[in-house]
């Protein structure tokens, strides 16, 4: 059972497809399961080859979505407590059981040592290996959203850059 009420949300849907990424921001008012959220993802780039759902609340959650041909959906979210917290977090998060590793139970790599690593309360859930073939490891996105400093719409723009779809990210938030 969630406590919190309104939780101040961004919704970006980034879709690759034949001819390159498109990126669209996703209205999750109003939805009554992730089913629901999944259609609207489907909906956003049907022809999609692969979407990613990433969902920003109160500069203190994200969570990514993904699906991979419109099917196979995997879920990321940074912490827990965001299925205490809210409604959405709750209908995100329901079927996520499986915990994330520890950054310590990954090992270590030699770009994640730039920054000092923060909030040790964090508690990630679901698939961290959700960005791994495309060249986010597991244990760099954890880092990215352990960092002290770093608010999720951070990390949903670095890991964006990463892929290709920075410039539309950021056209997005503009808009």
């Amino acid at each position: 059972m969630f406590v919190g009420g309104f939780v101040s949300t961004f919704a970006a849907a980034v879709a690759r497809g034949k001819n390159g990424w498109t990126a669209s921001e996703l209205e999750l008012t109003g939805a009554a399961d992730i089913d629901e959220v999944v259609d609207r993802l489907r909906d956003a780039e049907p022809d999609a080859e692969l979407s990613l759902l990433f969902v920003e609340a109160d500069d203190q959650y994200l969570v990514v979505l993904r699906l991979d041909e419109g099917e196979d959906l995997r879920v990321f979210g940074s912490d827990s407590a965001f299925a205490d917290e809210s409604r959405l977090g709750a209908l995100l998060l329901a079927d996520v059981e499986t915990p994330a590793l520890e950054l310590d139970d990954l090992g270590s790599s030699d770009d994640d040592e730039e920054r000092p690593a923060a909030d040790p309360d964090a508690d990630p859930v679901g698939d961290m290996e959700i960005l791994n073939d495309l060249g986010i490891s597991a244990h760099r996105l954890l880092t990215l959203c352990g960092l002290e400093g770093m608010l999720p719409s951070d990390v949903t723009a670095e890991i964006c850059q990463k892929l290709g779809c920075g410039d539309e990210l950021e056209e997005l938030r503009e808009a």
